[in-house]
């Protein structure tokens, strides 16, 4: 399986910490959040990595050539910020019509991603999409789901002033390839995966639950939280 890494967002709400460290490197417990993410994936078998820069970019191209993912993952670089769903679709090719996990990079994630890939060959055949959630202690900010007894997402509140549950999108997805024609049929070369894509795919999307450990490392306060959550597994 392949994977698209976002690592390219400029970080405003982590400054001052970002103001010279990209947002996809700041340390958790001394190791870059990027690091995370190329060890789990890696473990189970992702084995080629596309990273969109574009924020201090010098510094993520330096981080990859000299880890030991070198060889696995090929870095795109935006002068100008296409979305989730623009970056995607211009990196069409590199997916060779095959299906692939989409994930944030500024998130911090530990579960059974064997169990995540599992859960969506298994999906209900209705679905393209397997999104993976999580219990947030902030629904206001972050997007919300209501699924389904077979775990399929029946709707999606987004960053909403009075939240109806508290079961959030972990903004970390396995697509099928199908998705480029939704995207294509925009027309458009910006395109918010939020706004513009999930709420099309409501009854289309399956869900895997991460009941072991993911924080959104977006604010300050997070980040923060996040140095002392992580001793436990690591």
């Amino acid at each position: 399986m392949k994977a698209l890494l976002l690592a390219a967002g400029l970080g405003t709400r982590l400054s001052p910490i970002t103001d010279t460290t990209p947002k996809c490197l700041v340390p958790i417990n001394g190791k870059p959040l990027l690091e995370y993410w190329l060890e789990n994936l890696t473990e189970v078998g992702v084995d080629e990595i596309l990273i969109n820069t574009s924020y201090l970019s010098e510094q993520v191209e330096e981080f990859i050539k000299n880890s030991k993912y070198s060889d696995k993952v090929t870095l795109v670089h935006e002068d100008k910020l296409l979305n989730t769903g623009g970056t995607l679709l211009a990196n069409k090719e590199f997916f060779n019509d095959e299906c692939f996990m989409l994930v944030h990079a500024d998130n911090l994630s530990f579960c059974d991603f064997n169990a995540f890939i599992n859960a969506h060959k298994n999906r209900p055949k209705r679905c393209e999409i397997t999104m993976m959630t999580f219990i947030t202690d902030n629904p206001k900010s972050c997007g919300v789901i209501k699924k389904d007894n077979d775990g399929v997402v029946t709707a999606f509140y987004e960053k909403v002033q009075n939240p109806p549950t508290n079961l959030a999108n972990g903004a970390v997805y396995i697509f099928e390839p199908s998705i480029f024609n939704f995207l294509e049929n925009l027309e458009k070369i910006k395109i918010d995966l939020s706004a513009e894509v999930i709420p099309s795919f409501i009854g289309k999307i399956n869900t895997f639950h991460n009941s072991l450990y993911h924080r959104d490392i977006g604010s300050v306060e997070s980040f923060a939280i996040a140095q002392l959550e992580v001793l436990e597994y690591v």
